[in-house]
């Protein structure tokens, strides 16, 4: 993986710009669009407007985010902003390589693909990136969205937030945590106050996220100020057993991370601060279930989240106008472990016991906490709906691993074709597998659970009840 550096002295700050569609420019393929705080200048391309490095926020080091104020100028909006700072990924790279772009504090911005900013009123989708709470950008090519927005003439705005010790150390006196989390509900405000102006409809908006952005999209149920925003949700391999983190947790992993750094944080670099983060997960990693558990995340009881038993209860109070889709790959956990050592070294035992392994972690991390949350839900009188990939005969080790869903959802031979989860299969099947997945979520996006209901997918009533499997 290629990576922008870090300097010594601080961060490497990226173009600032913001993006939209409305009257063509006088360079070929711009378009200038009218927004909530004032005019952006983008790109139309291929039948689509794409918005990129649209600031939705601003935030000092450690500080909860600041709506960003309006602009009399024309502000660029055809390059990403920065991306939130962040290690070099883990050496896991089952689901391929990916970008990282260029590390900025300033990185609360957006990617906005839509159809055309005509006052048309779409679908919004609003997507939540995976990796742990410490890695990933709404911006990375993996995540497109222009196959999404054509096909199902939706609106789609992707989220790049904080991560890692910027965006949820919770260190009393220092950083108060959860800020990560108080990014995405101000992305969703500016997606309430701009989706008109996008072609979109502020009344229709799913949020869409996977892995620990499904994890965030489950906070989020339980946020009494974010519910409003959002009336869908779509949560891919949520992590639900690794629960909400503690105060106790949180002050462990602080502790850790001050100790690394040796100074003052708001004084640090930004390598210094990210290189601090590393180290405290490598140092903390035996009790972070081998570092498979992210070491910095949403805490309970930390502003905006109430504590375990109050998340709960705003859970069932918010489920009676909700809509949900849920579920799971078959094989979360090979994506961590299929083809390690034990099944290199005697093929036949050492494969049963790794599969046997990567069955009952996936069981306790994965599925048995989403059909949890997801008959919590449906009992409180949200319509729920299950799912799980199976996903097809392969050579490769993985199969429907984690992360296995996201190539059907974004349909990029460019940016999946060569990832080592896919050994096996042609693009031409995963693109033939992808159809009824993305298919499915379109539909949902767009009509919510009538539409589910009329494709013959029974909602899913509790314990038994139907899951819907995708090969």
């Amino acid at each position: 993986m290629t990576s922008e550096p870090l300097t010594d002295d601080g961060p490497i700050v990226a173009r600032r710009g913001t993006v939209f569609s409305g009257d063509v420019d006088a360079a070929a393929g711009d378009v200038l669009v009218t927004a909530r705080g004032g005019t952006l200048r983008g790109q139309r391309a291929d039948g689509l407007t794409i918005l990129r490095g649209v600031r939705y926020a601003t935030a000092e080091r450690f500080a909860p985010p600041v709506p960003e104020r309006s602009w009399s100028d024309v502000r660029e909006a055809r390059e990403h902003g920065g991306v939130s700072p962040q290690p070099p990924t883990r050496s896991v790279a089952t689901g391929g390589w990916s970008e990282v772009g260029v590390q900025s504090e300033d990185c609360l911005n957006l990617t906005v693909v839509t159809p055309a900013a005509d006052g048309a009123r779409r679908p919004v989708v609003v997507w939540l990136h995976g990796g742990s709470y410490r890695s990933g950008a709404g911006s990375w090519d993996r995540y497109r969205t222009d196959r999404l927005a054509r096909e199902g003439d939706v609106v789609v705005v992707s989220v790049t937030y904080r991560l890692g010790a910027l965006g949820y150390l919770r260190a009393p006196g220092l950083s108060p945590g959860n800020l990560g989390l108080l990014d995405q509900i101000e992305a969703l405000r500016w997606v309430r106050d701009n989706a008109a102006h996008l072609g979109g409809d502020p009344e229709n908006v799913t949020v869409i996220g996977q892995s620990s952005g499904a994890h965030s999209v489950a906070c989020l149920l339980g946020v009494a100020q974010a519910r409003p925003l959002f009336r869908r949700a779509v949560l891919q391999s949520p992590p639900l057993g690794l629960g909400l983190g503690g105060a106790a947790t949180a002050g462990r992993v602080a502790e850790r991370f001050l100790a690394r750094l040796g100074r003052d944080p708001h004084d640090a670099s930004l390598a210094e601060v990210v290189t601090a983060q590393r180290l405290a997960e490598k140092d903390l990693a035996a009790r972070l279930r081998f570092g498979l558990a992210p070491a910095y995340g949403p805490v309970a009881g930390t502003d905006p989240l109430p504590d375990v038993r109050g998340w709960r209860e705003a859970c069932r109070a918010g489920a009676e106008n909700l809509e949900v889709v849920l579920g799971t790959t078959h094989r979360e956990i090979a994506y961590f472990l299929a083809g390690g050592p034990l099944s290199r070294r005697v093929p036949l035992v050492g494969r049963a016991a790794e599969d046997g392994l990567i069955g009952l972690a996936t069981r306790r991390v994965f599925a048995r906490p989403t059909m949890r949350f997801a008959r919590q839900l449906a009992a409180a009188g949200a319509r729920v709906f299950a799912y799980r990939i199976d996903g097809a005969g392969s050579t490769s080790p993985y199969r429907a691993c984690h992360c296995s869903d996201l190539p059907l959802l974004f349909g990029d031979e460019a940016a999946w074709g060569q990832a080592p989860m896919l050994a096996g299969q042609s693009w031409a099947e995963v693109t033939d597998r992808s159809a009824p997945l993305r298919a499915a979520w379109l539909s949902f996006v767009a009509r919510g659970a009538d539409a589910l209901a009329e494709h013959g997918w029974p909602a899913y009533a509790g314990r038994g009840g139907h899951i819907h499997h995708f090969a």
